[in-house]
């Protein structure tokens, strides 16, 4: 008995050393080739006939030559040293409360603000009262009558500003097809922001020779492509400011940018601040850690 299961194992053990061909079938055994898979064939190419000319590569889109020619427009935009420039820069609360102003008077009838309420404007230096005050000014919807009729009433410090137009059909509607964009966050929406706005604001000049400028489309410098649906929106003398500046269309484009620039970043100054306080707090982070470093290890050196 001892000798049948000593021939069994040897029997699993030679199974176990076969070579794999000669366990998978006679047709991978040695001495006959396998199969060779079948050849991939090539695309044919036809050779162009004796004398003939090569055919060209498709032409690629100019999509380069368009990049850089919206470059080149955007290089030509003036810069202007604004207050709020650099890591120390703060805005100009007086220049801020006098772009409000003719955001209020000549920008808020085609274009809206819908991200800020009338409590945001104490950021531009005006106290409870004024806030109030211009508030009250406004007449909102969301109120109804004793009949459940909506009615219009003053506005809170709560409430968003208010919009021209109920919906942007409307507004399409009152400008021709285009919608004035809000401008909430406008400085943030567009490349070069508070640069390019002040650009647009004082860029209206007359067509150049040979240029068709269609009807209800008006020439603008630093515009891409230089045709836009607004018209010229500022003119000298077309607010009076209470604190007696000049309103000539350089001043109101520089002021109601501050404004815009506040509307679309009104944590800057303290985002600046808190940056600056960093920095000193590492500059002295690294001086106390080199000093404990040298007063550990100066046995060692």
């Amino acid at each position: 008995m001892r000798w049948v299961f000593l021939a069994a194992g040897m029997t699993l053990a030679a199974s176990a050393a076969m070579p794999a061909w000669a366990q998978q079938g006679p047709d991978n055994a040695p001495g006959k080739l396998p199969t060779a898979p079948a050849p991939v064939a090539s695309p044919t190419v036809n050779a162009p006939a004796p004398g003939a000319q090569a055919p060209s590569p498709p032409a690629a889109a100019p999509v380069a030559s368009q990049a850089q020619d919206h470059g080149h427009d955007e290089a030509n935009i003036p810069k202007v040293n604004w207050s709020f420039n650099g890591p120390f820069g703060t805005y100009d609360r007086a220049s801020m409360q006098r772009g409000f102003q003719v955001y209020k008077e000549v920008c808020a009838n085609c274009h809206s603000m819908k991200l800020l309420s009338y409590r945001n404007l104490s950021g531009i230096g005006l106290n409870e009262a004024q806030v109030k005050a211009i508030a009250a000014s406004v007449e909102v919807g969301g109120s109804t009558d004793d009949a459940g009729q909506p009615i219009d009433r003053p506005a809170l410090p709560s409430d968003r500003f208010r919009s021209p137009f109920p919906n942007d059909k409307a507004a399409r509607a009152a400008n021709g097809g285009a919608l004035p964009p809000d401008q909430s966050l406008i400085i943030k929406a567009r490349n070069q922001g508070s640069d390019y706005v002040h650009a647009l604001l004082n860029g209206y000049r007359d067509a150049p020779a040979g240029t068709t400028v269609p009807t209800g489309q008006y020439y603008n410098e630093y515009f891409p492509g230089h045709l836009l649906a607004m018209p010229p929106p500022l003119s000298d003398g077309q607010v009076t400011y209470a604190d007696g500046t000049k309103a000539t269309v350089e001043q109101m484009s520089s002021d109601v940018v501050q404004f815009l620039t506040w509307a679309s970043s009104p944590e800057m100054e303290a985002r600046k601040r808190l940056g600056v306080k960093a920095v000193l707090f590492l500059v002295f982070m690294t001086g106390l850690t080199y000093a404990v470093k040298r007063k550990i290890w100066k046995n060692v050196h």
